[in-house]
């Protein structure tokens, strides 16, 4: 099995914003050399926890100190942007990291309603989500716009031998069906939903599927929440970050990472110790051979001959040695 990363660039609270920019770059490096298959970056915006506002630029630093491992976004919200522009960012990416790209689009909108309506004041913009794809396809493969569109005579460049891969994102059952219906890859983001409803998106996709040229069979995987560490109570001390900034997020708090001495001495509520009980009875955190543990069952239950790996810490040499303690249990090329 394959394991990839999906990073979102989480802030810690005693550091400036770009330190955790810089921390993306410098972990697909770490992640390349150990061995992992793809990287992906997200998009995020008008959030405190997580700074990748702009995949398109910060897949571009990570494909000049890279070499190897496939690059992609996880992803970009189509619907803030042009098709077009789209196209043209990930047509340059791929000519400065060829036959390395794939780009991941979802629907939703990556942030609230107000700063979506900031990124698009369209507020039916989600509603020509399909078409965009679409057209995002084809300007990508370096394809004509169909007979009649406005837009036809347009190409997007630069052009070369290779092209991105799509990929549809997701946490329901619309991006699921999308995906079949196109004939593109699917991620479903587990980590999102808790895993509720993975098996009813992946079973849609796979018996809904219609081959494509290019993925003349279905393609899946999903986006975990992982943390391992030399010792189960080590990761558990680290776990309880996640935890703090859990209790946030559920009062509509989007806070920096605090360290987990910090998380350990906050005064919870009752309510607040629950939220935490739950995340801890689900939480995919413990040593290297016991998160493996997990992915494998996991990937034995799903189907799934790859799973990319989220993992957040405080301090970015856990998060590192996370990913080095699963490399060892999965030997990668």
């Amino acid at each position: 099995m394959r394991l990839s990363v999906l990073d979102q660039s989480p802030a810690a609270r005693e550091k400036s914003q770009d330190h955790a920019i810089r921390e993306s770059v410098a972990l697909a490096a770490h992640c390349e050399a150990l061995g992992y298959h793809r990287y992906w970056v997200s998009e995020h915006h008008n959030s405190e926890s997580i700074v990748g506002t702009a995949p398109e630029i910060l897949l571009a630093a990570i494909a000049a100190t890279t070499r190897r491992i496939r690059l992609g976004s996880a992803g970009v919200m189509l619907p803030h942007y042009s098709a077009l522009k789209v196209a043209e960012q990930f047509r340059v990416l791929e000519a400065l990291a060829p036959g390395r790209i794939d780009l991941g689009v979802g629907r939703a909108p990556g942030s609230d309603r107000l700063t979506a309506m900031a990124l698009n004041p369209d507020p039916h913009a989600h509603e020509h989500f399909p078409s965009q794809v679409q057209e995002l396809d084809l300007w990508l493969r370096g394809e004509p716009l169909p007979e009649g569109h406005p837009f036809r005579p347009i190409r997007a460049h630069p052009q070369g031998p290779t092209s991105p891969e799509i990929w549809i994102l997701g946490s329901s059952d619309y991006g699921a069906r999308l995906a079949a219906a196109l004939g593109y890859p699917y991620a479903y983001a587990y980590f999102f939903t808790d895993g509720r409803g993975t098996a009813e998106a992946l079973a849609l996709y796979r018996e809904g599927y219609r081959p494509s040229a290019r993925f003349p069979a279905p393609q899946a995987t999903i986006c975990v929440w992982a943390l391992a560490a030399d010792t189960e109570a080590e990761a558990r001390r680290l776990l309880m970050t996640r935890e703090h900034w859990r209790v946030g997020f559920e009062k509509g708090l989007r806070t920096p990472l605090v360290s987990p001495e910090e998380a350990a001495a906050h005064p919870y509520t009752d309510t607040e110790r629950a939220i935490i009980a739950r995340l801890r009875e689900k939480a995919i955190a413990g040593t290297g051979a016991q998160v493996a543990g997990r992915l494998r069952a996991l990937a034995a239950e799903f189907a799934l001959d790859e799973i990319v790996v989220n993992t957040w810490t405080h301090d970015p040499e856990a998060r590192r040695r996370s990913y080095e303690l699963l490399a060892r249990e999965f030997p990668m090329e």
